[in-house]
């Protein structure tokens, strides 16, 4: 029997390195997930990179790449495909930035670059929108709060352009940056001064805001000053059932995952209760893709939360995150006329709380599989596996391939 369907299951940052606190195994390694080693057992195996061999994926660069999207061709910066994620109707040419609440120090030090991973931003959004008046360099713009922390800026006008930096220092304890032109181009200097000008105007309005003044009276850090980084200029995609001839959706908290969803024009599904944190409807999210599949050829499903704990260098806690995960994935070992795939689209490491450039372990599961020997889910394991080692760019024409949609090369 050939299978007519794909589920992609994208376990943010799931691969790590061997940590000491797990008896130098990964948390993917020591956890007990056995789901998730019934679907490697059923399945063929391998690991992937999912760039190339030594590059660092972004959770951006990486989902472009595993949805067949060359980045070297497709990427300009993370912040266009946030702002579609948070809701924003970006139009080619507008310049888009993913954005951070932090808290600033009354010394004028970032001490908090998540502002406590700050929820329910919504209000200090609102008032930012409100408030910051661009009009004076004839800009227009859209302030939106994304998950958690996250925002999305979107800045629409004549002479835009961007190749600019971040005012995000990327650590603790020092302070914010300058927004400056990285080329000589008066659209890119244009640019920077509207930036900085945004920043200086926000910041007063969130000094002052009742949820910040609240936080205070609770021990919490202000969200008082807002990060900018990966400013890129919206551009034309490829849609997806143009592409690859299938109806899609994805399920996501991530308003980056979101939006590179519906950039390529997969159909966003809303899931009451998901965070993109430990606390997320994971198991809603499993329910509505098997849901949708009824109706779609594909469906992307991204769950964050192992991600954030190899940020925070938290091993055991993403150890539990996986087992957490695996609780609810057994509906996928039923599932039919489909083909499953299990893999995550970067490594996080404890040991560096950061993306490496570490295979990933990926499963394929399902009808019309070669199953190979391995019998468990994890890092070393798989890289025993039928698959061997691939890059990202080859695992959805695999997928493609056993449904019968691979276009013939050649005669």
């Amino acid at each position: 029997m050939t299978a007519h369907k794909i589920l992609f299951l994208i376990i943010d940052g799931l691969s790590d390195r061997p940590c000491p606190e797990l008896g130098n195994r990964t948390p993917l390694e020591a956890a007990n997930h056995p789901v998730l080693d019934r679907l490697a057992a059923g399945g063929v195996c391998g690991i992937m990179d999912t760039i190339a061999a030594g590059i660092r994926p972004g959770s951006d660069t990486a989902h472009l790449a595993l949805l067949g999207y060359d980045p070297r061709k497709y990427y300009t910066g993370r912040g266009p495909l946030e702002c579609v994620g948070s809701g924003i109707r970006m139009e080619p040419g507008m310049i888009g930035f993913r954005c951070n609440y932090a808290t600033l120090s009354p010394e004028g030090l970032v001490i908090d670059r998540r502002a406590g991973r700050i929820h329910d931003t919504a209000d200090l959004s609102q008032a930012v929108q409100d408030g910051v008046d661009l009009l004076k360099f004839g800009v227009e713009f859209v302030f939106r709060s994304g998950a958690g922390h996250r925002a999305a800026l979107a800045l629409k006008g004549e002479g835009l352009g961007h190749c600019v930096s971040s005012n995000d220092p990327k650590k603790d304890h020092v302070a914010p940056l300058t927004i400056i032109p990285v080329k000589d181009q008066a659209q890119d200097k244009k640019t920077a001064e509207v930036c900085n000008e945004f920043i200086r105007q926000s910041g007063k309005i969130l000094f002052d805001h009742p949820v910040n003044s609240e936080r205070m009276r609770d021990g919490l850090g202000p969200a008082n000053i807002i990060l900018m980084r990966g400013a890129g200029e919206m551009g034309n995609f490829e849609p997806f059932d143009k592409k690859y001839g299938l109806s899609g959706s994805v399920i996501a908290a991530a308003s980056l995952i979101s939006g590179i969803g519906n950039a390529v024009g997969l159909t966003q599904v809303p899931v009451a209760g998901i965070t993109g944190s430990q606390n997320s409807n994971i198991k809603g999210k499993i329910t509505a893709a098997i849901t949708e599949l009824e109706r779609k050829d594909f469906v992307l499903v991204n769950i964050k939360g192992a991600d954030e704990s190899g940020h925070d260098g938290l091993a055991i806690q993403k150890k539990a995150f996986i087992e957490k995960i695996d609780t609810v994935l057994g509906p996928l070992l039923d599932i039919r006329d489909c083909i499953v795939i299990v893999c995550a689209d970067h490594s996080t490491p404890c040991s560096i709380k950061d993306h490496s450039a570490d295979p990933v372990p990926v499963i394929i599961y399902g009808d019309g599989v070669r199953v190979d020997y391995v019998k468990e889910y994890g890092e070393r394991a798989c890289a025993r596996g039928g698959l061997c080692r691939i890059t990202g760019a080859e695992l959805l024409p695999t997928a493609l391939d056993l449904i019968n949609q691979a276009h013939k090369y050649g005669a």
